[in-house]
Order: C-alpha cells, then sequence, then structure tokens
C-alpha cells in the first residue's frame, strides 16, 4: 500500500471518529463554536486554483460541523432526521478527506453540502418574538481604540420579558468591509454561548433585568486601516422560549470608537476621504414621569449626539415612530400617541460632538399590557455635501398597570359574642384590573380581637379572593369596630394596601348568685355559739320550707276530694230529675 492510500484511510478514520462525536451529543447541546463562514472568508482565500491541505480539509470539516451545530440549535429534528444528517455528513467528511481539490473546488462542494443538510431539516414549529424583551444594559461606557490596539468588547444582556430563556448562542455579525467592522479577522470562532437567563418576575422592570443580566466580553484588535468615528457592533442572540428555538435572532448593539491613521477616512464616508459623513445615535432617554402607566400623559426626553469631530448636522428632523398593536381583526394602532398630533421634531443643526435633547409629549394607550414598548426615533439630515443622511434608533419604554380592585359585603357571625369565644368573618376581594396581585393577604386591627390573620397568594386580572377567617374576642368592647387591613404587592414589587371596617360587640359574662327574701332570712346571731345557732337556723328555714310544701300538697289533695265528691252529688241529682 502506497503512502497516499494510508494518508486517506486515516483521514477517512478521523472523519468517521468526527462525525460521530459531533452528532452522538443531544440536539441542541452546546458545543464548540467554530470559524464562522464569514470568518473562514477573512483567514482562507476561496477563490485560489492551489491544492488543499490538511489544514483546508481541517477548516471545511470545521464549517460543516459549525453549520450542523446551527441545525440543531435551531430545529429538534428526530432520530430518522438525525441519522440521515449524521450520513450526511460523514459522506462529505469522507469526500473531503480522500479527494485531491482546489480551494475553489473545496468550498463550492462545502456550500453545496451546507444546502444538502439544510434540506434534510423538515420545517418545525418555531416562534417569533411578538414583544422586544432582550434588551442591553447601560452599565458600560462606550470603549476608545486606536488602530492596532487591542480592545474589550463587552455586551451586557437583560431579560424584560416574564419567561425564562435557554440556550442562548451569541454571534457578533462580522463583516470583511472596514467600513462595517473595524477589528482584525480571528483564527478562532467569535461565537459564545450560556445555558440560561432567568425571567423578569416584575413583568419588565429594568432594575430587576439588570440584577440578573448576563454580560459577554471579546478581545478583538483594531484593524491597521481601521477608520475613525462610532462603530455600531450588532450581535445576533438565538435563544430557546418555552421549549421552542426562535425562528430569527435578536440582534443587540453596542458602539466602539476608534481613531483611525492619519488621512485613513471617517466612518459614513469614503475611507480615502478626508471629509466624512457623521452619524446621530441616541445615548440615552428618560420619561416624566418615571413610571408610565397605561393611560397616562408623559414627556419622553432623548438624548441624541452628533458624533462627527469636525462636521456641524444641519436641517435635522426626528420622527417617533410607536410600535404598533390592537386587539380587533385587521385594526391595530400606536401604543403612544402624541397629544399635540405630531411625532416630529426638528432642529436647524447640531455641532460637532454636541448633544441635542428631543422632547415629546405622549399619551398611552388605556389598555396597554404592562410590558415595554418600543419607541422608534428615525432620524434625517444633512452634512455639508451630503444631503439626506439617515439612522434609526430604538428605545423600549416600560408601562405599568395601575392596580384596581374593590371587596364584597363583609359579613360577622356572630356580631355580637362574650370574651373568649370566636365570630366568623367572610368576604370576597375582587382584581377588576389587569395587574396580577402577589403575596395577597388580610389582617385585622383592634384591641380587643386577636388573630385572624389570612395569606391568599396570587389573585390574577379578574379572579376573586375569597376570605374566611376566625376572630377570638380578647376584651369587652361595645360597639367596636375592627379594621381590615388588605395588602399586596403589584407587578413590579410595589407594596399596595387597603382597608375595610366592620362593627363587632364584644361582652364580659356575668354570673349572678340567687338571693332570699329579706322575711325569710333568720336574724344574725352573736355570741359564742355563733356557727351553731346559724346551722340550727338553716336547719329550721328547710324544715319551715318542707312543711310548707306538705301543707301545700294536703290542702291540694283535700280540694281534689271534695270537687270529686260535688260532681258525684250532682250526677245523682239529675237523675232524680229525669
Amino acid at each position: 500500500m502506497n503512502a497516499g492510500k494510508m494518508r486517506g484511510i486515516i483521514r477517512s478514520c478521523l472523519a468517521a471518529a468526527a462525525a460521530v462525536l459531533i452528532l452522538a451529543q443531544p440536539a441542541g447541546a452546546a458545543g464548540t463554536v467554530y470559524a464562522t463562514e464569514n470568518e473562514g472568508e477573512e483567514t482562507v482565500e476561496r477563490s485560489s486554483d492551489r491544492l488543499i491541505t490538511d489544514d483546508d480539509r481541517f477548516d471545511a470539516d470545521a464549517q460543516l460541523k459549525y453549520h450542523v451545530d446551527s441545525i440543531l440549535k435551531r430545529t429538534n429534528p428526530d432520530e430518522y432526521t438525525l441519522q440521515k444528517l449524521n450520513d450526511t455528513l460523514y459522506s462529505a467528511y469522507y469526500y473531503i478527506a480522500n479527494n485531491e481539490l482546489s480551494v475553489s473546488e473545496l468550498w463550492s462542494y462545502v456550500s453545496e453540502m451546507k444546502g444538502k443538510l439544510e434540506a434534510i431539516v423538515p420545517d418545525v414549529s418555531v416562534t417569533t418574538p411578538t414583544t422586544e424583551f432582550l434588551a442591553v444594559g447601560d452599565n458600560w461606557d462606550t470603549p476608545t481604540a486606536g488602530y492596532g490596539q487591542q480592545v474589550s468588547i463587552v455586551l451586557p444582556i437583560i431579560n424584560l420579558g416574564s419567561e425564562e430563556l435557554t440556550d442562548l448562542v451569541v454571534n457578533p455579525v462580522v463583516s470583511n468591509d472596514v467600513a462595517v467592522w473595524p477589528f482584525e479577522p480571528s483564527a478562532s470562532g467569535y461565537g459564545q454561548s450560556f445555558a440560561e437567563i432567568p425571567g423578569n418576575p416584575f413583568g419588565g422592570n429594568y432594575e430587576a433585568g439588570m440584577f440578573a443580566r448576563r454580560e459577554l466580553t471579546w478581545q478583538f484588535t483594531v484593524r491597521e486601516d481601521v477608520l475613525t468615528g462610532y462603530y455600531a457592533l450588532p450581535f445576533e442572540v438565538w435563544y430557546t422560549k418555552e421549549g421552542v428555538r426562535c425562528e430569527e435572532p435578536v440582534t443587540l448593539t453596542v458602539y466602539v470608537y476608534t481613531e483611525g491613521k492619519p488621512g485613513a477616512g471617517y466612518i459614513g464616508g469614503d475611507a480615502s476621504a478626508v471629509e466624512s459623513k457623521p452619524r446621530i445615535i441616541v445615548t440615552g432617554f428618560e420619561t416624566d414621569p418615571g413610571e408610565v402607566y397605561a393611560g397616562d400623559t408623559f414627556t419622553v426626553t432623548i438624548h441624541v449626539k452628533n458624533t462627527s469631530r469636525d462636521q456641524t448636522v444641519t436641517n435635522v428632523l426626528f420622527d417617533m415612530q410607536a410600535v404598533e398593536s390592537g386587539t380587533e381583526a385587521n385594526t391595530t394602532y400606536a401604543v403612544f400617541l402624541p397629544t399635540s398630533g405630531s411625532s416630529s421634531v426638528y432642529t436647524e443643526s447640531i455641532a460637532p460632538g454636541s448633544e441635542y435633547d428631543i422632547n415629546i409629549e405622549m399619551t398611552a394607550k388605556t389598555d396597554l399590557s404592562q410590558k415595554p414598548y418600543v419607541l422608534t426615533v428615525n432620524m434625517k439630515y444633512d452634512a455639508g455635501k451630503n444631503i439626506d443622511l439617515t439612522d434609526e434608533a430604538k428605545v423600549s419604554i416600560p408601562v405599568l398597570q395601575k392596580a384596581r380592585y374593590d371587596t364584597g359585603d363583609i359579613e360577622v357571625m356572630p356580631a355580637s359574642l362574650s370574651v373568649g369565644n370566636q365570630s366568623n368573618v367572610m368576604f370576597s376581594i375582587y382584581n377588576m384590573g389587569k395587574t396580577t396581585f402577589y403575596n395577597l393577604q388580610v389582617k385585622y386591627e383592634a384591641d380587643f380581637i386577636e388573630g385572624g390573620d389570612t395569606f391568599l397568594g396570587t389573585l390574577k386580572p379578574g379572579e376573586t379572593a375569597n376570605v374566611d377567617s376566625m376572630l377570638t374576642a380578647a376584651a369587652p368592647s361595645a360597639g367596636g369596630t375592627v379594621k381590615a387591613v388588605i395588602s399586596f404587592e403589584d407587578e413590579s414589587g410595589n407594596p399596595v394596601s387597603f382597608e375595610r371596617e366592620f362593627a363587632l360587640d364584644v361582652y364580659e359574662e356575668v354570673y349572678m348568685e340567687p338571693e332570699m327574701p329579706e322575711d325569710m332570712m333568720p336574724a344574725q346571731p352573736s355570741g359564742p355559739n355563733v356557727g351553731l345557732i346559724a346551722g340550727i337556723a338553716a336547719a329550721a328555714v328547710a324544715v319551715a320550707a318542707a312543711v310548707t310544701v306538705l301543707i301545700v300538697r294536703k290542702k291540694k289533695k283535700k280540694a281534689a276530694a271534695l270537687k270529686r265528691e260535688d260532681d258525684f252529688l250532682n250526677g245523682l241529682g239529675d237523675d232524680r230529675q229525669e
């Protein structure tokens, strides 16, 4: 056997082992993230006619493996489909390992096999996010780096949604265009992954999202031919929500300011030109009042900045467009409406490096659910000879719902009781709003009662909680008033409480000793034989009482005998007359 055939057999065995190891892991399992196709294009000249080396074969195998990983992340194939993926990947490994190809032929084959791998997986149930629940934290400043320098790019990810997200994969959107991507290509993959990011228990609360944030860090080297200015660095985030993989990734953007060599040019313009095309970016925003409730009118202030160091932007027009929503078929409307009727703001100019505040008063629709809503800022402006330049930015404004509640009539049974006994208190609590009540409980306040505290837990919108408490009377209080204090936490974690009062009469039960009539009370004796005399007197009274009873009984018997005799004689008289 010649050396060439031996190398081919060895490569085939290695390829087979790699395929088994790749697809033996569960679908969606996180593994090593290899260089993306774009990264490969940065490190390999794919149109070359030279023959491939083992390094080229390794790069091609890594591309195909990464593509299969991506398919497994986005879908949940059954065992049959998984086996077909395995067989197809193995055949590709075998073909690459045992054929002498040019570089262009190799990567043409890789592209063809990617299409075949995609065709194997049938359509599956996926979900597209309907709310903007992933956002970038504001705890990192925009870094600055010069050409040839290294810089750390941090992406703080916060989850404003209530559901937990799992199996997250984050990839920067890399480009070969120096006007789009400012960093040198890397030999290793840029992708990062992590297991989960918890849901937001308070429905869009920014502070809670920041507390549970995930921070990813990349180390990049700035290109030697980098332009001067602010680069937008987009990152795509794939995730699984409630067991279903997202159909499209969420794109999160951070920025870096780079300083190029003298004469390198500026972001937004020709790389060889000295004159730059400035950009306007949103640096932050706030609302007044700080918490926006559905149905409220509020003022939003959006801070924007002209990133150019030497050029003024003029004829600047800002247009704010809120995300649309609706509950009826074929009916949608903007969730925020400007009170003036116009959503546009105009300013004549913004100086280089200066900031400008956009102020607009808006009203939130009354029927909005409690969650963040996106407001898009469309910007159009001129800069020197460049006219009608455009930029776009988005801000997410959390909208809250006010808690609405009421109670039914309070029933107290019994409403009057003696000290030491218990009374049953019953009534209903209604959630009449669109926000959930958490840790709902009832406590009773009065000086003359004890106990009765009742914990009811969570009460969802439109539901009723029934209170059934037992109060113990601790002290007398004629016509007393008891205060029922109902408390809970809203979806933002804010405590809410209200009171209801009811009457409860508590009395002291008294036991009275029987009294003897004064004419039957014996005279109080005195002297040395007081005890004996008192005993004789008591006995005499008892005897007298017994005698009285006998006399009464004898009188009753005598009267009954006389009555019977009269009746008999009257009967004889009647017979004589007949």
